[in-house]
């Protein structure tokens, strides 16, 4: 049976290549962007199949319309993708109160609305998919991209909650943490904070590392296939990287933990009382 998708984010990037990758077997796709018409061109190629809908993820009341117009149209929903997004960079100390606010209300409030608008239709249908798009910077962290890797964090701690709460109704939780991909994530779509002189050493060193970490970009063609694996996975995992570079990363960062606590477990013992 052809499934329904909802997914934001849809004008370019990993949304667009999702959307493609489920039109072209067949399912049904609720498109979201803030500017409808970059979604012209799937109309034109899968007609009714299609619905466009503008929609900006801050916007709580909008999201709800939105996830009920969906459901309104094509009678059921079955994956949520949570894609809309963007990278916001700059030192903490640079980071202004208007640029952290927008970030949480874009990267953690707008996935919160969208899930939470959607797991009643979810629940009534006995189960579905909720895709959570994070980053490996969801589960390490960078210089220069501090307040995107909180926001990241964040998105992660609500969905690893989720998916325990909402496995008795068959509803799946899947968190993509993808490493550097080929899209426009630095690009156009990226916001950059006023710089402070004091920090350009460290914002040199901050770019060599990301020039290392996304020395060999993936493709994101590459991940419609590995997308749909996910969904159509009988037990999908609740976490995947995609691309090669993010499990050494994980890896370096999470050995670094552990030693750090297991040095510090007689301190952590004490504390106890």
């Amino acid at each position: 049976m052809a499934r329904t998708w909802f997914i934001t984010g849809t004008s370019r990037g990993f949304g667009r290549e999702w959307a493609e990758a489920a039109l072209e077997r067949g399912d049904r796709v609720a498109a979201t962007a803030r500017d409808v018409s970059s979604l012209d061109a799937l109309v034109q190629t899968y007609g009714e199949r299609v619905l466009p809908l503008p929609l900006d993820v801050t916007d709580r009341g909008a999201v709800v319309a939105a996830l009920a117009r969906a459901y309104e149209n094509f009678g059921r929903l079955d994956v949520i993708v949570n894609n809309a997004g963007y990278g916001q960079f700059g030192m903490i100390e640079e980071i202004s109160e208007d640029e952290a606010r927008l970030q949480f209300e874009t990267n953690v409030f707008g996935a919160l609305w969208v899930t939470q608008a959607a797991l009643p239709y979810l629940r009534e249908s006995g189960g579905g998919n909720i895709i959570q798009v994070s980053s490996i910077g969801g589960i390490s962290a960078f210089p220069n991209i501090g307040i995107y890797n909180a926001s990241k964090w964040a998105l992660e701690g609500f969905s690893q909650a989720l998916a325990q709460e909402v496995a008795l109704f068959g509803v799946k939780v899947t968190l993509v943490e993808p490493g550097g991909f080929d899209t426009d994530w630095g690009g156009s779509s990226a916001r950059h904070a006023t710089r402070l002189g004091e920090y350009d050493k460290v914002r040199e060193i901050a770019a060599e590392g990301r020039r290392r970490r996304v020395s060999n970009p993936g493709d994101p063609k590459a991940t419609r296939t590995a997308i749909l694996k996910i969904v159509d996975a009988e037990n999908p995992p609740l976490r995947v990287f995609f691309g090669e570079a993010p499990l050494g990363i994980a890896t370096a960062d999470y050995e670094s933990r552990l030693a750090g606590w297991r040095e510090w477990q007689p301190l952590a013992v004490e504390a106890q009382g």
